[in-house]
Protein backbone atom coordinates (compact mmCIF):
# COMPACT_ATOMS: atom_id res chain seq x y z
CA UNK A 1 0.00 0.00 0.00
CA UNK A 2 1.23 3.47 -0.80
CA UNK A 3 1.87 5.80 2.09
CA UNK A 4 -0.56 8.57 1.21
CA UNK A 5 -1.59 10.86 4.02
CA UNK A 6 -4.96 12.48 4.54
CA UNK A 7 -3.22 15.81 3.94
CA UNK A 8 -2.05 14.54 0.54
CA UNK A 9 -5.57 13.46 -0.33
CA UNK A 10 -7.02 16.81 0.72
CA UNK A 11 -4.62 18.53 -1.67
CA UNK A 12 -6.07 16.64 -4.64
CA UNK A 13 -8.60 18.44 -6.84
CA UNK A 14 -12.21 17.75 -5.88
CA UNK A 15 -12.85 15.59 -8.96
CA UNK A 16 -9.90 13.34 -8.08
CA UNK A 17 -11.09 13.03 -4.47
CA UNK A 18 -14.55 12.09 -5.70
CA UNK A 19 -13.02 9.45 -7.97
CA UNK A 20 -10.98 8.12 -5.04
CA UNK A 21 -14.14 7.82 -2.93
CA UNK A 22 -15.88 5.98 -5.79
CA UNK A 23 -12.99 3.52 -6.06
CA UNK A 24 -12.98 2.91 -2.31
CA UNK A 25 -16.77 2.46 -2.25
CA UNK A 26 -16.64 0.02 -5.16
CA UNK A 27 -14.00 -2.02 -3.33
CA UNK A 28 -16.24 -2.18 -0.24
CA UNK A 29 -19.34 -3.06 -2.28
CA UNK A 30 -17.42 -5.90 -3.95
CA UNK A 31 -17.42 -7.83 -0.65
CA UNK A 32 -20.84 -7.17 0.93
CA UNK A 33 -20.42 -10.09 3.32
CA UNK A 34 -17.60 -8.15 5.01
CA UNK A 35 -19.91 -5.28 5.95
CA UNK A 36 -21.52 -5.81 9.34
CA UNK A 37 -25.14 -4.75 9.68
CA UNK A 38 -25.77 -3.43 13.16
CA UNK A 39 -28.59 -5.18 15.06
CA UNK A 40 -30.64 -1.97 15.35
CA UNK A 41 -30.42 -1.38 11.60
CA UNK A 42 -31.33 -4.99 10.86
CA UNK A 43 -34.35 -4.71 13.17
CA UNK A 44 -35.47 -1.49 11.45
CA UNK A 45 -35.12 -3.09 8.02
CA UNK A 46 -37.21 -6.06 9.19
CA UNK A 47 -39.94 -3.71 10.47
CA UNK A 48 -40.00 -1.79 7.18
CA UNK A 49 -40.06 -4.98 5.13
CA UNK A 50 -42.97 -6.32 7.19
CA UNK A 51 -44.86 -3.03 6.71
CA UNK A 52 -44.24 -3.15 2.97
CA UNK A 53 -45.32 -6.79 2.70
CA UNK A 54 -48.51 -6.00 4.65
CA UNK A 55 -49.39 -3.09 2.36
CA UNK A 56 -47.20 -2.89 -0.78
CA UNK A 57 -49.40 -0.23 -2.38
CA UNK A 58 -48.65 2.27 0.41
CA UNK A 59 -45.19 3.12 -0.93
CA UNK A 60 -43.71 4.41 -4.17
CA UNK A 61 -41.86 2.54 -6.89
CA UNK A 62 -38.26 3.52 -7.62
CA UNK A 63 -39.41 5.05 -10.91
CA UNK A 64 -41.96 7.19 -9.04
CA UNK A 65 -39.33 8.31 -6.53
CA UNK A 66 -36.90 9.29 -9.30
CA UNK A 67 -39.63 11.16 -11.16
CA UNK A 68 -40.69 13.08 -8.07
CA UNK A 69 -37.09 13.99 -7.27
CA UNK A 70 -36.51 15.23 -10.81
CA UNK A 71 -39.64 17.37 -11.04
CA UNK A 72 -39.59 18.59 -7.43
CA UNK A 73 -43.10 17.30 -6.64
CA UNK A 74 -41.83 15.59 -3.47
CA UNK A 75 -41.75 19.04 -1.86
CA UNK A 76 -45.53 19.41 -2.05
CA UNK A 77 -46.36 15.97 -0.65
Amino acid sequence: MNNISIADILELPVQERIRLVELIWDSVAAVPEAVEILPALKAELEVRLAEFEANPEAGYSWDQVKSRLKDGSWRSA
